[in-house]
């Protein structure tokens, strides 16, 4: 395991990584995940593996530290990330980012476009205020007394079933909590925005049960590569992980 600072008190952000060639594949999970449990496997495929690959834990998720006065905004959890491609050397890396993760990915390139040669976005939230049933506004839904204090933690941690509750349990309750709303609050611009005007590469992927992506004709115009992945839904790397890696495989 790796690490490294991402606040001035010291806290730390924690990766692992597997040795290979050619620019660094950073893959970054989703609200209340952990990237190497929804990503080595991925890494692991033969179209894949032979690349340096690194395993994100934003702040407050998994391995890494959970400062209680960090407010885990998105542009905080892209601050994060940048820390992580400086110390590892890992400039110009292609970022897989799935849901929040693919917005923190949005939110570091536009930010940080030497750092981000390619960007491969799996359901990622691109507009601020998802509908209710997005497991962001369910957990936003609880101010963060009632979540971290309350018993919302345990009612979340029941209701989302045994996948995602295996990563969920690791992360802090309240850095949870303000991920989750400012993931609902999204940025100015909003990600949608920011993602259109990108420079590099851009592949948007969406699983076949989770129908079509929002404003699909607008990022196929603007030269977003917009792929579904056939009988998968919003965990796309377990639904059909071998369509999956051939997505990422794919040279833009």
């Amino acid at each position: 395991m790796r690490h490294t600072e991402f606040t001035d008190n010291g806290d730390l952000v924690c990766w692992t990584e597997a040795a290979g060639e050619g620019p660094a594949r950073v893959y970054v999970h989703g609200l209340g995940s952990s990237s190497a449990p929804y990503h080595a496997h991925i890494a692991a495929d033969p179209r894949l593996t032979g690349r340096r690959s690194l395993f994100v834990d934003l702040p407050g998720h998994g391995l890494s530290d959970r400062p209680r006065d960090f407010g885990y905004t998105l542009e905080e959890h892209a601050g994060a990330l940048a820390r992580v491609l400086e110390a590892a050397g890992a400039r110009g890396a292609e970022i897989v980012g799935h849901s929040m993760g693919g917005a923190v990915a949005i939110v570091l390139a536009h930010h940080r476009p030497d750092l981000v040669s390619r960007l491969l976005l799996t359901e990622a939230n691109l507009d601020p205020d998802p509908p209710a049933t997005a497991g962001s506004s369910g957990i936003a839904g609880y101010t963060e007394e009632e979540f971290a204090h309350g018993g919302g933690w345990a009612e979340t941690l029941e209701r989302v079933g045994p996948v995602w509750r295996a990563t969920m349990r690791l992360a802090d309750p309240a850095a949870l909590h303000r991920s989750a709303r400012n993931l609902r609050a999204g940025t100015r611009p909003t990600m949608r925005q920011m993602l259109l005007a990108l420079p590099m590469p851009r592949t948007f992927v969406q699983g076949e049960l989770s129908g079509p992506p929002a404003g699909r004709a607008e990022l196929e115009e603007a030269g977003v590569r917009v792929v579904t992945v056939p009988g998968a839904g919003h965990n796309v790397m377990f639904d059909n992980p071998d369509r999956y890696a051939e997505a990422i495989a794919a040279q833009p």
